[in-house]
């Protein structure tokens, strides 16, 4: 794919989170671009947004900071997820343990669980208005293999105690299907997880920075970054709108990454993915869900689901339906367009899947596609970037970027603003860009999915 076909569509399908107009979709600080800048973030997603924000909280801290953003402001991922603050304790621990050593998943289930709490200090701190709301999240395991194997692999991870467990708790079949109110449930987990409008979260805290001088521009492109800095030290960044003179770079730009920096083509992929917003007719009384929800079909497939506080529902996946077709996902940008052999599989979902709505007449209202940034590893890349000295990268979070960005932003701006070396920024270890993990030939992700499409069939579920 080429550099051009990797910038961000100008029209993307609207998504429930950003449907209605925000004072900030067409905002621009100043009528030009300033000609010189002290920091430079280019996306106004979280992960931009959060780096800003933890820049500032260190009051001396008197750097000029400027945001591009593509389109409007957080019309990415940020705009368009499931709205999700999930941490995974213990299902994706054997593997990252098997990459990395149970050390490193230890670290990495610990970082990811103090993410439902950096979020709410965050939003009451601030006084954010953006539904944010604690619960419990349930992973419901459909397929009987699946479950059971899931389920044993939970209690060797019990046995080892490599990571904390004391959050997760476990229910077996005889009482799953009561429990998660899912039919045909195998076993369910429950944890400590959240849910949240995002894009709303985001939007007041870009006014709160705009307020403490920080300068953000709309539509504003990057269309190149000059191959080596000038003599001063600064990178040059050019836009359709202008050039700026940064003297450091932070790419917060996810799936959009090898647009600009094309040596992370193969490590950070984007993927295209597709969510949607149920609601009952008026009146209806279905059931409270006060839990979120991951509703695991078999080893790879599975859908996400969030209640609202109106009682609708955020539903994304259908992975069954199109993740066979490699092009229809895989490394493509199109957030313009739908993924038309995914859409009817949202109908009557909540009927097929939730006892007590089968008489709801639960109907999807919108559906929308977003794009995601897949690590060929499996990890983000954040830091600062090889051969590159002030340029860093907060990229890469695989679908999973609610409970890990915040605090990966936090140390982000550690790095960027004290010069905090990577190993004393608070971060993962396994979350460094590195350039071994560049220039690796393996992609784990692809080579997962191979036997997939080679098939090339539709799971049929």
């Amino acid at each position: 794919m080429t550099k051009n076909q990797m910038a961000p569509a100008t029209n993307p399908v609207p998504s429930f989170w950003n449907a209605d107009p925000r004072p900030l979709d067409d905002f621009r600080s100043t009528e030009d671009l300033p000609s010189e800048i002290d920091i430079l973030i280019i996306g106004s997603g979280i992960a931009g947004v959060g780096t800003a924000y933890h820049l500032l909280q260190d009051s001396s801290f008197k750097a000029s900071i400027a945001i591009l953003e593509a389109r409007k402001p957080v019309s990415g991922a940020t705009g368009r997820n499931g709205g999700h603050v999930k941490p995974d304790g213990f299902l994706n621990v054997p593997r990252t343990a098997k990459i990395y050593g149970a050390a490193a998943a230890a670290e990495l289930a610990k970082f990811e669980a103090a993410h439902v709490y950096a979020v709410k200090d965050l939003v009451e701190r601030e006084g954010l208005d953006c539904d944010f709301n604690v619960t419990r999240a349930l992973d419901v395991f459909l397929d009987p293999g699946h479950a059971k194997q899931t389920e044993e692999a939970y209690k060797e991870l019990v046995k080892a105690n490599v990571v904390d467990l004391h959050d997760i708790a476990f229910t077996p079949m005889k009482d799953a299907e009561r429990v998660s109110g899912v039919k045909g449930a195998q076993c369910c987990f429950s944890y400590t997880a959240a849910h949240l409008w995002p894009s709303k979260m985001i939007h007041q805290l870009l006014q709160l920075l705009l307020d403490k001088g920080v300068k953000l521009y709309s539509h504003t492109p990057v269309s190149s970054v000059s191959p080596t800095p000038d003599n001063n030290g600064a990178w040059t960044v050019t836009t359709p709108r202008g050039v700026i003179k940064a003297r450091k770079i932070i790419y917060a730009t996810n799936g959009y990454t090898s647009n600009l920096l094309p040596e992370y083509s193969r490590c950070i992929v984007p993927i295209r993915g597709i969510a949607c917003h149920i609601s009952s007719p008026k009146g209806t009384d279905t059931p409270h869900l006060v839990n979120t929800y991951g509703i695991r079909f078999d080893a790879r497939n599975n859908d996400y689901l969030i209640p609202r506080p109106d009682g609708s529902i955020i539903v994304g996946g259908a992975r069954q339906r199109f993740w066979h077709n490699k092009e229809r996902w895989y490394g493509t940008i199109r957030d313009d367009e739908l993924v038309d052999e995914a859409v009817s599989y949202f109908d009557d979902y909540m009927q097929r899947h939730f006892r007590g709505w089968e008489n709801s007449g639960a109907k999807v209202e919108s559906i929308w596609t977003g794009i995601m940034g897949y690590s060929g590893d499996f990890m983000p890349h954040v830091g600062e970037i090889p051969d590159k000295p002030g340029q860093f990268i907060i990229a890469g979070f695989t679908g999973h970027g609610m409970p890990q960005i915040l605090l990966s932003s936090k140390g982000m701006a550690a790095m960027v603003r004290d010069g905090a070396a990577f190993e004393n920024s608070g971060l993962p270890r396994i979350f460094k860009t590195t350039k071994a993990r560049i220039s690796s030939k393996r992609n784990l992700m692809e080579e997962s999915l191979e036997p997939l499409w080679k098939t090339g069939r539709e799971s049929k579920l």
